[in-house]
């Protein structure tokens, strides 16, 4: 019992270790403009129906693997126009992701901009959702384990799946 509750106790240590470096991360790229959703509540209320989950990645990252019913939106090529045919409805809740949670703020920032009400920002991105033990998915729509980590710097926040460059 002793040696379950030392376990127990580092465990809980290096996460949260790992929490607090992912904090620091997100607080000094990002501005905090858009609300973040986290990956539980994501899972949550990825069964409704209204949801829109936008991947704000680069084509081979989404390739690679998703999250399920994503929609592949861009980084790079990001167009609010294509995204408006998709999403009419301006007040329809909507989660953007990326890797880490970066570059989903930044077009998350975009859509605010243009009237979309409901938007939020997937804390951690598809590495804390994989980190969680949550699926994603490949081109195929097949479940996987192999996640895009786009830098080499970044892969140190993947702790779950297969990293690939």
């Amino acid at each position: 019992m002793k040696q379950f509750l030392i376990y127990c106790f580092i465990l809980i240590g290096v996460s949260s270790h790992a929490q607090a470096d992912l904090d620091k991360l997100l607080a000094r790229y990002n501005s905090q403009t858009v609300p973040y959703i986290s990956v539980e509540e994501l899972k949550m209320q990825s069964k409704d129906t209204n949801l829109v989950i936008l991947d704000a990645r680069e084509p081979k990252e989404f390739k690679v693997s998703h999250i399920k019913s994503a929609v592949y939106a861009g980084f790079s090529q990001f167009s609010v126009t294509i995204i408006s045919h998709l999403i009419n409805d301006k007040s329809r809740p909507v989660v953007v992701y990326c890797s880490l949670g970066i570059r989903s703020e930044t077009i998350s920032e975009k859509l605010k901009k243009e009237g979309y009400s409901n938007v939020s920002n997937l804390y951690g991105g598809i590495f804390e959702w994989k980190n969680k033990g949550y699926s994603v998915y490949n081109e195929f729509d097949e479940p996987t384990e192999r996640v895009h980590v786009f830098a080499k710097r970044w892969a140190k926040y993947l702790k779950n799946g297969e990293k690939i460059f």
